[in-house]
């Protein structure tokens, strides 16, 4: 349910984005990319966590503590949509698109509606009830896609994306109060206030890293090479970043509460901790495979020629994803043990590799180059997320030492075919020999992951 619920809510904003490409000009669709990375500006600056310490805090379930986290909810929303406002002229100058500044200011509200989100959605988890949550993230992207074809007739242009991105924003709150079987109370309490500031502030400087890594090359790219250059590589993360959130996202759902009940229970710890860092494993492989060998024919099929000068560099764009994707695993064993900050040190390579990765668009122009340093990037960001899982949280991983292998072995010989060969807009031109070590590679990482498949077979079983 948890897969296939943020699979339907992430192909639907797919969906979303992919129709509106289709519908406006590569600058306006470039214009528009801009938008979600505002509105990543507002929550990473004001992410606390709060989502997750219902979950994982031993008092997540006494409905005061429920009501005051919705308080505090209410204040962030203000406080978000206040510095969104406040910074849009800015934001819209340092891109070079003045002329579109009011839209920025406009889209500062939807913090503000999102901060009236009923919090049943997340205490039930602590349930294994998923219903409510699969609701609440699926609906929504489904009102946002109804949306866009009246929103065109009346505005062909990026304000498309304004009026999808509001109907969903307005949606998910109605949908959370819907599904929701306590009734919605405000509250403040200073206790929740102080919790929530030591559980979340790891949490807020990692939002911070976190967005810098999702939209610091986009900036960069943005800038430096305009609109409808942005326009082509943001499509590119759209198509390979979102099959990576559907599963990391479900991923979390699924593990963080079996290992938070596990803790103190050493054995069944080191099961699931090995268990989940195969799994950001699998998710990587997974992305990896189907960008070579659809990556191209999908780029054909649904965005047209004005798209395919995003085939050069797709297949390493799915390398980084699948990369940055596999410290998934690190970062869910920290947060069950209430150890947030680590997860911030896994991310440092990806942030000092930006300057690089502007002196490489500044010097040369060259996409690739900036994708290459991003790999290398996030590589080293996952040796540092296992090493600081190893020492810092005891897990052993020497029975992670083959998969590891296996997977470092996959991404280098991916990229390097990907260098040589790239994906074609069809199928039949798609397909050589080049393809077949990158296939057993994967395949052969997949069934090494002991861990993973003794947890899914044993969970299989209870249900």
């Amino acid at each position: 349910m948890l897969v296939s619920g943020n699979a339907f809510a992430s192909a639907l904003s797919l969906v979303r984005n992919l129709a509106i490409a289709r519908l406006i000009s590569p600058e306006d669709y470039g214009i528009a990319s801009t938008f979600a990375v505002s509105m990543s500006i507002v929550e990473m600056m004001s992410y606390l966590g709060l989502q997750q310490l219902m979950i994982v805090d031993k008092d997540g379930d006494v409905p005061r503590v429920q009501a005051a986290a919705q308080g505090f909810q209410v204040l962030r929303g203000c406080l978000s949509s206040s510095i969104l406002f406040l910074i849009s002229g800015l934001y819209a100058s340092f891109l070079g698109i003045e002329q579109v500044a009011w839209a920025f200011q406009v889209i500062a509200l939807v913090p503000f509606f999102n901060g009236f989100q009923h919090f049943d959605q997340h205490r039930l988890k602590r349930h294994m009830n998923f219903r409510p949550s699969v609701l609440t993230s699926a609906l929504p992207p489904l009102f946002s896609v109804l949306a866009i074809w009246p929103a065109y007739l009346v505005w062909p242009d990026f304000r498309v994306m304004l009026v999808s991105i509001f109907v969903q924003a307005l949606s998910m709150v109605m949908v959370s109060h819907l599904t929701a079987e306590r009734p919605y109370q405000l509250a403040w309490d200073k206790w929740l206030v102080r919790r929530a500031i030591e559980f979340g502030w790891p949490l807020l400087l990692n939002g911070v890293l976190l967005f810098a890594i999702f939209n610091g090359d986009r900036l960069i790219v943005g800038r430096e090479l305009g609109m409808t250059t942005l326009a082509i590589f943001s499509m590119g993360f759209t198509l390979t970043l979102t099959p990576t959130l559907v599963l990391a996202n479900s991923m979390q759902s699924f593990f963080v509460p079996l290992l938070s009940r596990e803790t103190d229970n050493p054995p069944a710890f080191q099961t699931l901790s090995e268990a989940s860092i195969e799994g950001g494993m699998v998710i990587g492989l997974l992305l990896i495979l189907g960008t070579s060998l659809l990556g191209g024919p999908i780029v054909h099929i649904l965005l047209g020629a004005k798209y395919e000068g995003l085939l050069p560099f797709l297949v390493q764009l799915g390398v980084m994803q699948g990369i940055r994707v596999a410290k998934s695993g690190p970062s869910l064993i920290a947060l069950s043990r209430g150890r947030n900050g680590l997860s911030i040190w896994a991310n440092i390579p990806r942030i000092l590799a930006l300057p690089v990765a502007w002196l490489v668009v500044l010097r040369t122009g060259d996409i690739e180059s900036v994708i290459g340093v991003g790999i290398a990037a996030e590589a080293l960001g996952l040796l540092i997320a296992l090493w600081t899982t190893r020492r810092v949280l005891r897990v052993r991983l020497r029975h992670l030492i083959l998969p590891l292998v296996l997977f470092f072995a996959f991404c280098l010989v991916t990229y390097t075919d990907a260098w040589t060969t790239g994906p074609r807009p069809l199928l039949s031109d798609h397909m050589h020999m080049g393809l077949v070590p990158v296939l057993v590679l994967g395949l052969s990482a997949i069934l090494s992951m002991s861990a993973l498949r003794k947890v899914t077979l044993r969970r299989l079983r209870k249900t």
